[in-house]
């Protein structure tokens, strides 16, 4: 199975944004700040946090572009990697009491936030083939994936949660991203 292929490929826009391009980075914003950002919602239950981290995050790809390097993977990858780290560092900052109640389902679409159709079009697409690949890795390593990458946990609380002992978890993780890899590749 392969990814679908963008209007413009991801390693051509980032040359174009390498070169101080605006309109590629424009480009990159608009194709996968809505996947972010949903992301990171799930993980920090707060809307200007989210925000905030996803200003961070393409602020550092606008200002060091060269921190990504296209032949250790994909560009939405290392972004989800990245925005995911920085909102678990920012989540083990806050307070306890700092923490939003959220309700399950609330934040359920905030993929759906473009009024580009063929953007959004694009992004369904991609979702649909992680969804897809996904469902193709084994129950534990699909199972680890979700708990680290859509709600932010880390290897330890995962390993807490069920029952597997950490280098077990480590290796679902590592195995599967690297399944992952192969099938959308």
């Amino acid at each position: 199975m392969t990814a679908p292929r963008q209007p413009d490929h991801d390693a051509a826009l980032m040359a174009k944004v390498v070169a101080g391009d605006e309109s590629a980075f424009a480009m990159l914003y608009d194709r996968y700040s809505p996947m972010l950002f949903g992301m990171l919602m799930r993980i920090l239950r707060d809307s200007q946090a989210a925000e905030e981290v996803l200003q961070d995050l393409f602020l550092q790809l606008w200002r060091k572009p060269g921190q990504f390097d296209v032949s250790r993977g994909s560009l939405p990858a290392w972004l989800m990697v990245i925005g995911r780290n920085r909102a678990i560092s920012r989540l083990r900052g806050r307070s306890t009491q700092e923490v939003l109640e959220h309700t399950d389902g609330f934040y359920a679409n905030t993929l759906a936030s473009s009024q580009n159709i063929e953007n959004e079009a694009s992004r369904m697409q991609l979702l649909d083939t992680l969804k897809l690949a996904m469902a193709r890795l084994p129950e534990e390593q699909r199972q680890a994936i979700e708990l680290a990458y859509f709600e932010g946990m880390t290897q330890s609380e995962i390993a807490a949660r069920t029952g597997s002992p950490l280098g077990t978890v480590k290796t679902r993780v590592r195995t599967g991203m690297q399944s992952l890899k192969q099938l959308l590749n």
